[in-house]
């Protein structure tokens, strides 16, 4: 990243948001931000106690085993970052696993309706098989992802361009 860019974020990673005054780098801290700026009463963001607990647990497995299962399984195996495979992939198994018992008796991850959680969680998991990760066992984790789909306005992660492309 060019030093231009790390003053923005000094990790020199996207996203970064730009809103104003306000510079904002992490996915998670920019999904917040614009929820509590422009959309408050949405429900994206509860306010209960235990809803809102919820939804920043799912943020932190977002950050944690999806970061470092099936994102990074995908990113070793698309873009040839270092990292151990056979490890992103245990991961991403354990955390799909958990996800399947979570999501047999509800439609989203952190309350009734979608939240944050569900946003933050649904495109590394639907591009898992990017990674060699099959969801085929998962059908609870494939049915949740469809209702994500399903959300007016939802723009998903787009497919990587073909080899040699």
């Amino acid at each position: 990243a060019s030093a231009e860019f790390r003053v923005l974020n000094p990790f020199g990673q996207i996203p970064v948001l730009i809103d104003g005054e306000t510079v904002l780098a992490d996915s998670n801290g920019i999904m917040v931000y614009l929820v509590r700026r422009y959309a408050p009463e949405s429900g994206w963001l509860p306010e209960t106690p235990e809803a809102a607990a919820a939804v920043q647990r799912w943020l932190s497995i977002a950050a944690g085993d999806i970061a470092f299962g099936p994102a990074r399984a995908r990113a070793i195996t698309q873009w040839r970052f270092d990292g151990d495979l056979g490890f992103a992939q245990r991961v991403a198994a354990r955390l799909f696993a958990f996800m399947e018992q979570h999501l047999a008796d509800r439609s989203f991850l952190a309350a009734d309706c979608p939240t944050l959680a569900d946003l933050a969680c649904c495109d590394y998991i639907a591009h898992a098989p990017e990674g060699g990760l099959s969801l085929d066992a998962y059908p609870n984790v494939r049915a949740w992802l469809g209702r994500v789909a399903a959300i007016p306005g939802f723009q998903p992660l787009p497919d990587p361009p073909p080899a040699g492309a």
